[in-house]
């Protein structure tokens, strides 16, 4: 599945046109059929890049997708399309016009800096990686702009580039998913180190539950999020020191911290808003707060309550219409009572698992009615709060 060569000659091209489409239940047939004609390790091959390519268009679209060339670690590890480009975006306004693009993965981010006009130098230390990363270059038309170099990135000499862009490895084969910054391949303090030494500018891509207190004094700190999933934070280098941000996608919409205290407790209103996950992460709900002129149900719950509608894109609006203390018969009586058929389960603060609370409350539907339960702490009380989202 990782051998791309084949894939790159005439017959493994045209192999890769006509499974493109193919129905993961039916590749059993579709690969008994074509091994007639090509060999098994071509046919697999090919099938299985097909899979891949179908995965990837979350990422990617289905335009590029179809053209591009994977790894499975690529397609998980890779940053989404539009999240890339935001960050390209960022690094040409500040006049960013040479990257050196160290850990590039299957190129994704050398992908959105090429088509914002900036030559890049993608390097990675895998040969598969690199080579896909170089298929990738070449089959959108952006071979001109992408320099791929399979190396070590701790040895490149990134001097002759305007900007120095690290998406250090944070997962392990053996151990997963890798929380501490010091674990990363490379690890942080180099990319740093790395990132102090470029001309103009630099950006750390990091896992966006970096505590904030690992955040260096000469960064910048983002969080951004992806139709209200967060994805990633970026490390900024060269632009304000200091500064932290949420930046929503699509938008973009940015917020930026203003240092407030936390906001004042207050009794449930007809409102409760639910700030995007960046705005969490970004410890800025505060500035949500204060932009709502509301207040938090719980010291320490990051749900924010009004008795007015205001549209913010910070935050999902949801109108309350009943507050109970935890109780599963009596929430169950209720969704009965109301001929709910659609129950929608968020938590903070509580220990209940949502699937379980649904399968306790509603262990078959009631009608074509709907409904949102909070299982969250008011005022340090276990509650549930109904309601349903303002459109």
């Amino acid at each position: 599945m990782n051998d791309l060569a084949p894939l790159l000659t005439p017959e493994g091209r045209a192999l890769l046109d006509e499974v493109r489409d193919t129905d993961p239940a039916h590749e059993l047939a579709v690969a008994t059929r074509l091994r007639r004609d090509h060999p098994a390790e071509l046919v697999s091959a090919a099938l299985g890049q097909a899979r891949l390519r179908q995965r990837a268009v979350a990422k990617f679209g289905a335009e590029d997708a179809a053209r591009m060339f994977f790894t499975p670690n690529g397609v998980e590890q890779s940053t989404r399309g539009s999240v890339a480009a935001y960050r390209a975006e960022r690094l040409r306004a500040a006049g960013v016009r040479s990257v050196a693009d160290l850990c590039c993965g299957i190129g994704g981010d050398a992908i959105a800096l090429a088509r914002a006009g900036i030559r890049v130098l993608a390097v990675d230390r895998d040969p598969r990686t690199a080579a896909a990363a170089h298929a990738n270059a070449e089959a959108l038309g952006l071979a001109g702009l992408i320099e791929v170099r399979e190396a070590d990135v701790t040895e490149v000499d990134t001097s002759g580039y305007d900007a120095v862009f690290v998406d250090p490895a944070r997962r392990s084969s053996k151990r997963g998913r890798i929380f501490d910054p010091e674990a990363y391949s490379p690890p942080l303090s180099w990319a740093v180190r790395a990132a102090l030494g470029a001309s103009r500018a630099a950006a750390l891509k990091v896992a966006p539950g970096i505590p904030h207190e690992a955040v260096p004094a000469e960064a910048e700190a983002e969080w951004i999020s992806d139709g209200g999933d967060v994805k990633e934070a970026v490390l900024w280098f060269g632009t304000a020191p200091g500064t932290i941000r949420a930046t929503l996608l699509p938008g973009p919409h940015t917020l930026v911290s203003r240092g407030l205290p936390d906001p004042e407790v207050r009794p449930v209103g007809r409102y409760l808003y639910e700030p995007d996950g960046a705005v969490v992460r970004s410890h800025l709900v505060a500035e949500v707060a204060e932009m709502l002129d509301g207040g938090l149900i719980d010291p320490t719950i990051a749900y924010v309550t009004t008795d007015t509608l205001t549209p913010t894109p910070y935050a999902a609006a949801y109108e309350i219409t009943d507050r109970l203390p935890f109780n599963v018969k009596k929430l169950k009586a209720l969704l009965r009572e109301r001929e709910v058929g659609v129950l929608t389960v968020k938590k903070r603060g509580s220990a209940v698992e949502p699937e379980e609370l649904r399968r306790k409350a509603l262990p078959k539907p009631h009608g074509t009615a709907s409904v949102t339960v909070f299982l969250t702490r008011v005022a340090g009380a276990p509650t549930m709060l109904l309601g349903h989202p303002v459109r």
